[in-house]
């Protein structure tokens, strides 16, 4: 099985343009797993699609994902986070940039065993070699193991990209950490009409970011990747989402978001210096590492459904009135 080896965030920089460089996920795509009694031709463990409950949490403890990508699971929370945005295993769902696949290593297996649908959107391959090459290799490792992440499907979302899928064409956008890259590229409120626009009616947007404390001022190109809540849903309602609700299940209180480098202070990319190699006096990275990762909103938004409003009106409201 073709691995992606090292897809670190020096290479997820070199693909990306200005403070987009940060797209923090450090993990890779699977490794070789151990034997399994149940194992399908890629040599990952599967589930037949006859076999009935195919979990979330069976995804999670798939032996595909790496230790690095379990310890990650207490920050993350991603059975919690998929359940409060009511994400079903039979949705078509579109990821936006998915980095080196930790949700995607969940997302996959879950909505391949219960018929959905996963739809991998990238930054475009046209930023540069390295981000042409970063994809194509996301692209193949999962292609070669179908029997385990099914055959997941991909378009492209980018500043200068076209429409990344049909109109009403999914049950769900997820976005994880990434509003703040769109911020500082100019094209935050694209992405918001984008998601409206190939969503069903009804069709869930999930959004998962690093939160600003509403005390700080929020600078509009997001500098150090931290966002207002209500900056966030303000982008959303100006794209025509309703917001539904909020979760504090990434929430992380000992998170001042207020660091040296931002949020790339803390892990997983545990930064130590800046861009001219420059580490401030009295820096203690220790500090960062028991904050643990950032403190994250987790918003839900709904594409309203107005199919039913023209039925809902009495057709009284059409007769003439008499005269």
């Amino acid at each position: 099985m073709k691995r992606i080896i090292g897809i670190s965030l020096a290479a997820l920089a070199l693909a990306a343009c200005g403070n987009e460089a940060d797209l923090d996920d450090t993990t890779s795509a699977p490794p070789p797993p151990a034997e399994e009694t149940n194992a399908s031709d890629d040599g990952l463990e599967t589930v037949s699609p006859e076999e009935a409950g195919y979990t979330v949490e069976d995804a999670v403890q798939g032996s595909w994902r790496t230790d690095e990508e379990r310890a990650r699971d207490p920050y993350r929370h991603p059975v919690e986070t998929l359940a409060f945005l009511g994400i079903e295993g039979d949705d078509t769902v579109i990821e936006l940039w998915p980095g080196g696949g930790w949700y995607t290593n969940i997302l996959a297996p879950w909505l391949h065993q219960n018929g959905g649908q996963l739809i991998a959107a990238t930054f475009s391959p046209d930023r540069s070699e390295r981000a042409a090459e970063i994809i194509e290799d996301y692209k193949t490792n999962y292609a070669a193991n179908p029997g385990t992440f099914g055959q997941i499907e991909y378009t492209v979302y980018d500043a200068e990209a076209e429409p990344m899928g049909e109109p009403e064409s999914a049950d769900a956008v997820l976005t994880f950490r990434n509003i703040h890259n769109w911020m500082s590229g100019g094209h935050a409120d694209k992405f918001f009409e984008e998601a409206y626009r190939v969503l069903k009616p009804g069709g869930v947007l999930g959004v998962v970011e690093h939160r600003l404390p509403s005390s700080q001022e929020q600078d509009p190109s997001a500098p150090s990747g931290y966002v207002h809540q209500d900056y966030v849903k303000g982008l959303a309602e100006a794209a025509g989402f309703e917001f539904e609700a909020s979760s504090e299940v990434n929430a992380n209180p000992a998170d001042t978001a207020d660091h040296p480098f931002g949020v790339w202070t803390l892990p997983p990319v545990a930064r130590t210096e800046d861009r001219d190699g420059n580490t401030p006096e009295g820096f203690d990275p220790e500090r960062y590492l028991e904050i643990g990762e950032s403190d994250r909103m987790t918003l839900k938004f709904v594409k309203p459904d107005t199919s039913n409003e023209s039925e809902e009106a009495d057709p009284a409201d059409d007769e003439p009135a008499d005269e």
